[in-house]
């Protein structure tokens, strides 16, 4: 059995370098550096005109031309996103990468919003429509009207129906029964059948019910966490030019291990950077546009919406988690290198309970609640979001009947989630997002010149935005 499981264990970490290898993270940082550079970096430069197109846009009255505005369809979207990856997987990242892991996953989410940018455009430019006449639109149909090919499209769909399970499902399951069980000492199996059966009363009515229920919990889970992390910060600010140093001192530590020091070294904070990254803020998957073409928006207005989702979700979610974790003391750089080393991880906190111990050093027994609680409503929303994307991708691949069973399927997968070790899941989880990554940014790459077309023609020119 001892070496069943040790087998298994390679195969699988043979499958996520396979994946998050030299080959990904080269096409990520290229698709990045692509559009970013064909807009004149619009992200920064423009940053005051997609603010006021997206944010500044959802306190107005919105016009409904699809199933759902486009700020409910942004909540989905961010629904999916705002998951455990901003507080679970930060953490998770540290443990793995070291603190020099947060400075790549800031460099991929700055280069990312550019790569979501552009798929938001290519999924509006591309975008069909269902039996009732709603849009829709996704990876899977840009790649196979665009690129002309069926195989290729049908392979996207199927590893993001296999994402959905993974850092969709079993992932934010696992962490809402972790944290509660931090928080509560509730049973992990009795969390998974009562979030398994909300979820199912929830997305037995379609995307338009999600994106009802997503618009009322996204924006204030999003407040009350943020303050929480905010509140940290502050009381632990002298520490905080210590921690930044130390982030940029350690994503480039060329250290191969230990060597009498603690240290993860460069290729593994990179590579665990970019992967929690992209696992948190999906530019580059090919998942998030699925949500937004729901909205039926212009194809440049519609890539705003995805620049505001990587930014709000990385740069600034995961970012205010990071410093929380680091600024608190919660996190001792020393004591995870060598229990890394030493093959004893386990033995020290990790995922949600690492930034639970975060929450306690400022808020005491009620830090642990507080975290429970918002872990449970970030990874209920992230649920929700994956939930339509796997939906319609097992309709794209089998038909309509097949929707229905996908969800009977998700709603099971909760429960295995939630009883699941919780390295095992994030492993899973990353494994499949890359491989559902590479076709996406094979096509992106191939379609950019219809991304920068149709940029140059709608975007507003340097100096005016």
């Amino acid at each position: 059995m001892e070496a069943l499981e040790r087998a298994g264990n390679f195969v699988l970490e043979w499958l996520h370098q396979l994946a998050w290898g030299p080959g990904t993270i080269c096409l990520l940082a290229l698709c990045g550096v692509v559009f970013s550079a064909a807009t004149g970096f619009f992200q920064v430069r423009g940053i005051r005109f997609w603010l006021r197109t997206t944010l500044g846009a959802a306190f107005k009255k919105q016009e409904r031309h699809g199933a759902t505005t486009a700020f409910q369809s942004a909540c989905t979207a961010l629904a999916a996103t705002l998951g455990t990856g901003n507080i679970a997987g930060v953490a998770t990242a540290l443990v793995a990468g070291g603190p020099g892991a947060v400075f790549w996953m800031w460099v991929s989410a700055l280069l990312g919003t550019m790569t979501a940018y552009a798929e938001n455009v290519l999924a509006a430019l591309y975008r069909g429509k269902n039996k009732k006449g709603e849009p829709v639109g996704g990876a899977m149909f840009y790649i196979e009207k665009g690129l002309h090919s069926r195989r290729l499209a049908a392979a996207f769909s199927f590893f993001c129906l296999l994402g959905s399970l993974g850092m969709g499902n079993m992932a934010q399951a696992n962490s809402i029964a972790e944290g509660l069980r931090d928080a509560f000492r509730l049973p992990p199996l009795l969390t998974g059948l009562a979030v398994a059966g909300i979820i199912a009363a929830t997305i037995a009515g379609g995307v338009a019910r999600v994106g009802r229920v997503t618009e009322k919990i996204v924006p204030f889970m999003a407040l009350a966490y943020t303050g929480g992390t905010v509140l940290i910060v502050l009381f632990n600010i002298r520490r905080l030019p210590e921690v930044l140093a130390l982030i940029l001192r350690e994503a480039f530590s060329f250290r191969a291990g230990l060597s009498g020091a603690a240290g993860y070294g460069f290729a593994r904070a990179l590579s665990v950077g970019v992967a929690r990254g992209v696992s948190s803020n999906e530019a580059g998957l090919g998942s998030s546009v699925m949500a937004n073409s729901a909205a039926g928006c212009t194809p440049v207005e519609q890539g705003m919406w995805g620049i505001m989702e990587v930014a709000v979700d990385t740069l600034f979610m995961c970012t205010l988690t990071a410093l929380a974790i680091l600024c608190s003391g919660a996190y001792d750089l020393t004591a995870y290198a060598k229990a890394g080393a030493d093959g004893v991880l386990a033995a020290l906190p990790n995922g949600a309970a690492l930034t639970a111990n975060a929450f306690r050093t400022v808020f005491g027994s009620w830090g642990g609640v507080f975290l429970a609680v918002s872990l449970s409503l970030f990874a209920f929303s992230t649920l929700l979001g994956w939930s339509c994307y796997g939906a319609q991708a097992a309709e794209y691949l089998w038909g309509a009947h097949a929707a229905g069973v996908y969800k009977a399927v998700f709603v099971a997968v909760i429960v295995a989630g939630c009883v699941t070790r919780l390295e095992l899941v994030w492993q899973i989880s990353d494994t499949f997002n890359g491989f559902m990554a590479l076709p996406n940014l094979a096509a992106l790459l191939w379609l950019s010149p219809q991304v920068i077309r149709e940029s140059r023609r709608s975007l507003p020119k340097r100096g005016k935005s």
